[in-house]
């Protein structure tokens, strides 16, 4: 049979005959249904990376690293007052070690400003978050004017180690009343907020992805459905086996609509590590880390200032079982229980608290050097607690310059170290998810281009026959 005799003797599976002008017509309208599907599947993929295009900008570039820079907030502002305190506790004695002391106060009065400026500039037009940098601003700027008359008054009274005058004191304890009930809470808070808005945005994206990921199958199942659909009529009406075009553009669908659930699957699984693996970690050692800080600045105001002595133990105390709780009403059993649940704990996991969580995710050594490195620090503590209670002050003032000083720095390098590594897969987990989403954003207009080019090549043919 000819062409001709095909195309005036139209049949369908059933016998059924149409007049020559309705065939153009159908297969308009078949190729219009097919081009609807296959716009539908690439506007889901386009729309669903898109989606995911943002949640990584979030919580890589925006909120993510504005956490990050909170934390390091809070760290300084507290190291700064605990470089104070050590200062003014040295009194006229350590030379060489008030020089540093000064100048660590120094660098993280510069670290906390650049932190500020950074927070600001990733705050964009938030109000909330705006008005909290700037009250950061100016309590920062009234601590540095308390902090630099405190060390004038103690530079004046020239004082052996231990207690400085009243005076120095008193202006002291304002400056840290400061730092502590303002400050620090205040440089809290915005840390609070930005990691709501990550856990937030994960949530919301990986959400988006997972209902993205069934749209593009079934998209891609009702494009190649109709692909399929167009060659089959092609094929019975013209009586033609194939239609090469057709074919390579299916072909091209089902790839994408691969492609675009492997890497939107991919993407999901990376916001997972980007988050759990690299900025939660990174988050609860930075807070680990800030409290420590904090508590090694409570073992320099116990020393410092006697009539507080019992307030800073108590702030000592609830620091301590914020980054590693174990049950104690004191200190003294603080330090009982935690070398007893070390000891009692081979595997030394899951250990509530900031430090418990950063360690969840680590390897059994490294856990355990840490968590060793951390029982040091309280044994020193509870030597230093010891002579300050026997009032053997001079002694004590050598414990915390000394041993503890050492035992702290080690711990403290451990946990710096723990949170550069997460800090590199976070980055990591954020730079591969863009470069996936990049790739395929750059190939999917090309392929939108040539699947319609070939559904024209593939259909006019046919339609040329009817001129």
């Amino acid at each position: 049979m000819t062409i001709t005799s095909a195309v005036v003797r139209a049949r369908t599976r059933a016998g059924k005959t149409w007049p020559d002008s309705t065939v153009p017509r159908r297969i308009r309208l078949i190729s219009g249904i097919t081009v609807i599907a296959l716009a539908l599947l690439f506007v889901t993929l386009a729309g669903t990376t898109q989606i995911a295009r943002t949640g990584l900008r979030v919580i890589g570039h925006d909120a993510g690293p504005q956490v990050v820079a909170t934390a390091g907030l809070y760290f300084a502002l507290s190291d700064m007052d605990g470089q104070i305190a050590l200062v003014l506790l040295m009194g006229k004695a350590h030379g060489q070690r008030r020089a540093e002391a000064l100048q660590q106060y120094e660098r993280r009065r510069n670290e906390a400003g650049r932190t500020l400026m950074q927070a600001s500039a990733l705050a964009g037009s938030d109000p909330r978050k705006r008005r909290t940098i700037q009250a950061v601003f100016d309590g920062l700027g009234r601590y540095e004017r308390l902090a630099g008359q405190a060390l004038l008054l103690d530079e004046q009274a020239r004082h052996a180690p231990g207690p400085p005058p009243r005076q120095v004191l008193d202006t002291y304890r304002e400056a840290t009343d400061l730092m502590r009930e303002e400050l620090l809470p205040q440089a809290y808070n915005l840390t609070l907020e930005s990691g709501t808005i990550v856990r937030r945005v994960h949530d919301e994206t990986r959400s988006s992805l997972s209902a993205g990921r069934l749209v593009v199958v079934g998209a891609g199942v009702l494009a190649l459905g109709c692909l399929v659909w167009l060659q089959v009529f092609l094929a019975r009406r013209f009586r033609r086996v194939i239609a090469p075009a057709l074919l390579v553009a299916s072909a091209i669908a089902a790839m994408y609509v691969y492609t675009g659930f492997t890497v939107l699957d991919r993407e999901a699984g990376t916001l997972l590590t980007a988050k759990r693996d690299g900025f939660d970690s990174v988050l609860s050692l930075a807070r680990a880390r800030a409290i420590s800080n904090g508590m090694h600045g409570d073992q320099t105001r116990y020393l410092l200032d006697p009539q507080r002595a019992d307030t800073y133990e108590h702030t000592y105390l609830d620091a301590a079982q914020s980054v590693l709780y174990v049950e104690a009403g004191n200190v003294k059993t603080y330090h009982d229980q935690v070398s007893a649940a070390l000891d009692a704990s081979p595997r030394r996991q899951g250990f509530p608290g900031f430090l418990g969580a950063a360690l969840a995710k680590q390897d059994g050594e490294l856990v355990s050097v840490t968590l060793t490195d951390y029982d040091g620090f309280q044994r020193a503590d509870a030597d230093l607690r010891l002579l300050g209670t026997e009032g053997r002050r001079a002694e004590a003032v050598a414990v915390r310059l000394g041993p503890l000083s050492e035992k702290f720095d080690a711990y403290d390098a451990k946990l710096l170290d723990l949170s550069e590594r997460h800090r590199a897969v976070f980055e990591r987990a954020v730079t591969d998810g863009e470069d996936a989403l990049a790739d395929l954003w750059f190939l999917l207009p090309a392929a939108m281009v040539s699947i319609a080019v070939l559904v024209v090549a593939g259909i006019l043919p046919r339609l040329g026959e009817y001129r």
